[in-house]
């Protein structure tokens, strides 16, 4: 297993944890869905537990490039719905994943989804004149051995593969084993009944944010137990948010590898991230020369974010509350018909800031909450994006 190179100590936390304002800032639900859609045998308790997994399959397999043309399918002995592939110099014939088929009908130029409808022995006909002719003439193949061997990813010959444990091992330098071990652990759960968010919550297979299937892995977690103060609310309270950051990669050519940091104020029992700021993204495809880009990029930037201090962070909330920009409803709508928005729009966003905080919006930070909070009304997320993006690129310009 990687040597993990960053242990903090844990610090306290307050009894009941900290009361929260997720009004500001942006929803993000990209862990929500990864929760919602992760069956029982994907959801995994500890980083150790998730490593384990992943780079024990990752020891039973093997990767090769081949010729197509050397390809052989034929139907399975024991089933007349199944194709085996029987690859150059193998002992045995393998079976491709449902993901491997796809892939292999793409590369062919075939519809996956017609071939599966056909009977096994027409569907192999087909497959193989695809093989035969193909004129790329190469692929490379990942194969695994678990009771049988699987065909799990067919590819081009240049696949640059990034294995799931390699980005696992890289979450572990920094966080340990994601159970509180250091500051980095899967996160808590915000009471909508009080606005307090706790961090100190069970770990179970309802709660945590660390998962793998045989496509993909992907992995969420936060700083919660160590707030950030940047500024106040309209009450006097202090305005906290946590340090977090997910990543995924997929082995098997089923989505790039990447990365995301960010501030933010609490996570609910649904996953979803509440009172995001400062959302950062850093997306590698796996091209040839991916695994270098892995180790020279992605990874020195999570480890750089796990370790850097958030006052730059905090600075520029600050900065963005201290810059005034408009003192009279003549400087708002000229600020707000400037930026894009229309008239019907500058209206809502000002009433938006002006229920929340009992005055009409004056500082950049003022209008980018107004704007992210009219953004969750949209219904067309194409929509709702374009208006959170806007708030971004207008909080990014501050100073």
């Amino acid at each position: 297993m990687g040597v993990v190179e960053v242990l903090d100590p844990v610090q306290p936390t307050r009894a009941g944890g900290w009361k929260v304002d997720v009004s500001r800032g942006e929803r993000n639900g990209r862990v929500s869905s990864e929760w919602f859609n992760r069956p029982d045998d994907e959801r995994y308790l500890s980083l150790d537990d998730l490593w384990a997994s992943v780079k024990g399959r990752s020891e039973r397999s093997r990767s090769r490039v081949v010729q197509t043309a050397d390809i052989r399918v034929e139907a399975a002995r024991d089933s007349a719905e199944r194709l085996h592939l029987v690859l150059p110099k193998a002992h045995e014939p393998v079976v491709p994943t449902h993901w491997a088929f796809g892939q292999l009908a793409s590369i062919v130029g075939a519809p996956a989804s017609y071939l599966r409808q056909l009977p096994a022995p027409l569907a192999g006909i087909n497959l193989q004149y695809g093989l035969t002719n193909h004129r790329a003439e190469q692929v490379k193949t990942f194969e695994t051995e678990d009771g049988r061997t699987e065909l799990r990813a067919v590819t081009g010959p240049d696949y640059g593969r990034i294995h799931d444990f390699e980005l696992v091992e890289a979450v572990q330098r920094i966080a340990g084993n994601g159970t509180s071990d250091t500051r980095w652990k899967v996160p808590g759960v915000l009471d909508w009944s009080t606005g307090v968010y706790n961090p100190d919550v069970e770990i179970s297979r309802d709660t945590t944010t660390l998962y793998a299937s045989d496509r993909d892995v992907f992995l969420f977690l936060v700083d919660d137990r160590n707030p950030i103060e940047a500024g106040k609310l309209a009450d006097g309270s202090p305005d906290l948010y946590f340090r977090g950051f997910y990543c995924w990669n997929s082995e098997v050519g089923a989505k790039t590898l990447g990365m995301a940091s960010f501030y933010l104020r609490a996570v609910c029992q649904n996953r979803n991230l509440w009172g995001v700021e400062d959302f950062q993204e850093i997306k590698i495809r796996h091209s040839k020369y991916a695994a270098s880009r892995f180790a020279h990029e992605a990874a020195p930037a999570l480890t750089r974010f796990a370790n850097s201090s958030p006052q730059g962070f905090v600075n520029g909330i600050r900065a963005a509350r201290q810059q005034v920009v408009a003192r009279s409803d003549e400087d708002r709508a000229d600020f707000l018909r400037k930026r894009g928005f229309s008239k019907a729009e500058s209206g809502k966003i000002i009433e938006k800031v002006l229920m929340e905080e009992g005055r009409p919006p004056e500082s950049i930070f003022d209008f980018v909450q107004g704007i992210t909070r009219l953004a969750r009304d949209k219904t067309q997320q194409d929509a709702r994006l374009d208006m959170e993006g806007r708030a971004k690129k207008l909080l990014d310009r501050v100073g």
